[in-house]
């Protein structure tokens, strides 16, 4: 996907709106399906979600505590979710 069609959800209170009236937090984001980057200190960095794709397995740790946005694949209205439904 290009990089112009993700959503780039900002975070406050380490909170983003995935959808409308429904914010999650960014610990969900860390394990969710359609997240793809966080920016960190104004740079963007993958998603640790991506370690568990077969495609982009070289993501790293993230300090969630600093994440300021997240870029977000959803573009269906799908909202969050897990990874692990799908690799437990």
């Amino acid at each position: 996907m290009p990089d112009d069609d993700y959503r780039i959800l900002e975070v406050h209170d380490g909170h983003v709106p995935c959808l409308p009236g429904r914010d999650e937090s960014v610990e969900h984001c860390r394990f969710c399906v359609h997240s793809r980057y966080f920016r960190v200190n104004g740079a963007y960095v993958k998603s640790p979600a991506l370690a568990f794709c077969l495609r982009h397995r070289d993501a790293g740790e993230v300090d969630l505590k600093k994440v300021e946005a997240v870029k977000c694949g959803d573009r269906r209205g799908e909202g969050y979710r897990s990874m692990m439904s799908i690799i437990g």
